[in-house]
């Protein structure tokens, strides 16, 4: 009897980790193409928008990017409510082809000088189906892996999908630095911004294959069985007031504080090393890094503590250290302390951030009833992603410059992120443990 219950113990860690594999492997690739794009948008201006007025074509460049922010939520909608009606594992396929199709074809966009105007277009099309498949992949890849993964160790089990956003993020920076390394200027804007979409293809393949061998998760098959199926979960959700309440907690807290936390740790520091703290950009960029790396085992020990004293307290401790914090390790950062001293803070605030995310991935999942999980959970963590962090630059940068003070722009993620505890505090329930078929 030991042996048979050590067996099926063995059994289901191997297929998890498959599912786990597959599943992270697919979310890196849609980071990896995502950021891809943003990376390059300065590369993009005069080879798709050229303009006498460089800033116009960067301009544009920046507003393509933001076109698949935007339209995330719209794919999370989609897609979301498709996972819902046809299955999580249908969705998880679509998403990664969409993107990688995508992707690949902006490796092969004739410029403005070889087809005019229909250049941009063709940019601005492809980005909007990437905008599209980001949406349902993101969030419905949180609620796929949690649908497989244990009960008792759910919240670590899951913390590793929300590593793909930093890994997609290091392998983009450094393969574009390698290849402005290796080439001219000349070169690199000829032809060699095109490879990174190029290799896109080669991790399309990959990926494709790892899921196509993925069964279905248990939750759905038990719908199935069952007959709870609804045809327009989305509707329903909008329509059921204790969904739409949690719906709400999510946007407003979990999925918003982590993309706030996110952008001032992650994003906004390089830019305020080399504009405030006047670092030169090759030791900003490494700094960054190192935060960039302690975030990963920082996410994983917190998936790891919400399994043992719950997710809401960890969720809330990171939104209030992040209000209480990111001003002063900013003031202390802009006084140039020292390398040593502002790859601590980094550190500390990385941690901060790894509070929220770690498990955010397992309490997507668990807020919300089986049968209209995968849309719940999609739309509000999309929106929040891409319209308050998607928009968060825009208004630092415009509060930086009402009051010329570098720190001004920041008293809006503080305020947000205080705000943001004082409502999880009050409305975001404790799931750990959450029975995920009801």
């Amino acid at each position: 009897m030991i042996t048979k219950t050590i067996s099926a113990s063995n059994k289901a860690a191997q297929t998890y980790r498959k599912v786990a594999i597959a599943a992270c492997f697919g979310t890196f690739l849609e980071w990896y193409d995502f950021l891809t794009f943003a990376t390059l948008a300065v590369t993009f201006g005069p080879l798709f928008f050229p303009s006498h007025d460089p800033a116009s074509g960067l301009l544009a460049s920046l507003a393509t990017f933001g076109v698949g922010m935007i339209v995330r939520p719209v794919g999370a909608a989609i897609f979301g409510s498709l996972g819902d009606r046809i299955g999580r594992r249908p969705v998880f396929m679509i998403t990664i082809v969409l993107m990688g199709v995508a992707t690949v074809c902006v490796g092969f966009l004739p410029t403005h000088s070889q087809i005019g105007i229909w250049a941009p277009i063709l940019l601005v099309s492809l980005r909007l189906l990437q905008g599209l498949s980001a949406g349902g992949e993101i969030g419905g890849s949180a609620v796929y892996l949690t649908e497989h993964a244990g009960e008792k160790h759910r919240g670590f089990q899951t913390s590793f999908l929300q590593l793909m956003g930093p890994l997609g993020i290091l392998a983009s920076t450094l393969q574009i630095a390698l290849l402005q390394h290796w080439l001219s200027p000349e070169e690199f804007q000829s032809w060699g911004w095109r490879v990174p979409f190029w290799i896109s293809l080669v991790l399309l393949l990959l990926g494709f294959k790892a899921r196509l061998a993925l069964e279905e998760t248990p939750v759905f098959l038990n719908l199935i069985k069952d007959g709870n199926q609804i045809n327009n979960p989305l509707r329903e959700n909008l329509k059921d007031r204790a969904t739409l309440k949690k719906m709400f907690v999510i946007f407003f807290c979990v999925s918003s504080g982590g993309a706030i936390l996110f952008f001032c740790t992650q994003v906004y520091t390089t830019i305020f090393l080399k504009t405030s703290t006047q670092l030169p950009a090759y030791l900003a960029d490494n700094i960054s890094i190192y935060a960039t790396l302690s975030l990963m085992p920082f996410t994983i020990f917190s998936g790891w503590l919400s399994d043992k004293v719950g997710r809401k307290p960890v969720v809330l401790g990171g939104l209030i250290l992040g209000a209480l914090c990111i001003i002063p390790a900013f003031h202390i950062i802009r006084g140039n302390p020292g390398t040593i001293y502002i790859i601590a803070i980094l550190i500390g605030l990385s941690g901060i951030l790894a509070l929220v995310v770690g498990p955010q991935t397992a309490l997507l999942a668990e807020l919300f009833p089986a049968k209209s999980r995968s849309s719940a959970a999609a739309l509000p963590h999309n929106l929040a992603a891409g319209w308050i962090g998607g928009l968060l630059p825009l208004i630092v940068t415009w509060l930086n410059q009402q009051w010329p003070d570098s720190l001004a722009g920041l008293w809006y993620p503080t305020l947000f992120l205080g705000t943001a505890a004082i409502i999880a505090a009050i409305f975001l329930p404790e799931t750990k443990g959450k029975n995920l078929n009801h």
